[in-house]
């Protein structure tokens, strides 16, 4: 019997050790990419706030910082190391939540603004203006959200002469889908040349207007779903961080029921938001033109 099952065991490992060489790995540059994407978007949201000095190692460290004060705090008001515990990671999740709530306000604030600074754009080039000058404009006559970003492209511009190197500067500032999409638009139009810029202008305008009212109404539809989850997500653990300054109740969650309650919940909790977003999730532009 035991030779039997050593047989299968080697017979099972050999069979998985061929399937698995059948298939080719990925590229070590695809994996580099995929190892980087999470700090990609920590430093996108960090520029969409205003933080584009702030390295994206340091959000992570803050969270750790906080979710270890946070379970400091209630072991000391509650002596409950598994309730500490739990806190404390729910604590620790509170600085990335914020920063990419602020820079998803941001992102939303651009949307809206971007039809408008494409009109301000063709309408420059209309009066005579060249490109170049025309996206300077924008520094001191577009849209307030896209000013500061602008007066640097006139500064570099102003400072180098390449306009090609000061389309990337910006876009690296602005770290929007949207702003990468329509720079890389004037970058292939400068260089190519033609007099459809007008046409590519307009057509640009009506399209990003459509999509910012289509999926405004969408959000607003969703809004008050979205954010009753939320509540109903963290009320829970409200009630939680309330019940634990009880010496009865601290306690009793301080044992391997209370642990097992609290991993219970946590998962329920885990996949009922996981749950609620793929549902309420809208199709957000990626940054594939960086």
């Amino acid at each position: 019997m035991r030779a039997g099952a050593a047989i299968g065991l080697v017979l099972g490992l050999g069979l998985l050790a061929i399937w698995v060489s059948a298939w080719e790995g990925p590229d070590p540059a695809v994996r580099r990419r995929r190892s980087a994407a999470p700090l990609e978007r920590i430093r996108d949201d960090l520029v969409r706030v205003g933080l584009p000095t702030v390295s994206p190692i340091a959000v992570p460290l803050v969270s750790a910082g906080l979710g270890l004060v946070a379970a400091a705090v209630v072991l000391s008001i509650s002596q409950a190391l598994v309730p500490a515990v739990a806190l404390g990671l729910i604590g620790a999740m509170l600085p990335v939540m914020l920063l990419r709530s602020v820079a998803l306000r941001r992102r939303t604030q651009l949307r809206e603004v971007w039809p408008e600074a494409v009109d301000h754009i063709n309408s420059a080039v209309r009066a005579g203006l060249s490109l170049p000058e025309a996206l300077v404009q924008l520094g001191t006559t577009g849209p307030e959200a896209l000013r500061e970003p602008f007066v640097e492209f006139a500064r570099d511009y102003r400072a180098s002469g390449d306009f090609a190197a000061s389309l990337t500067r910006v876009k690296a500032r602005l770290a929007d889908p949207v702003g990468d999409r329509i720079v890389e638009a004037l970058r292939i139009t400068r260089e190519v040349g033609g007099t459809d810029l007008g046409v590519l202008l307009r057509t640009l305008s009506s399209f990003l207007r459509e999509d910012m009212r289509t999926r405004a109404e969408l959000e607003a539809r969703q809004s008050w779903t979205v954010n009753a989850s939320r509540l109903a997500l963290a009320a829970p653990w409200i009630v939680l961080a309330l019940m634990i300054t009880r010496p009865q109740a601290a306690h009793a969650y301080d044992s391997a029921a209370g642990l097992l309650v609290i991993l219970v919940g946590a998962g329920v909790s885990v996949v009922a938001y996981r749950v609620m977003l793929v549902v309420a999730r809208l199709p957000q532009d990626e940054r594939v033109l960086r």
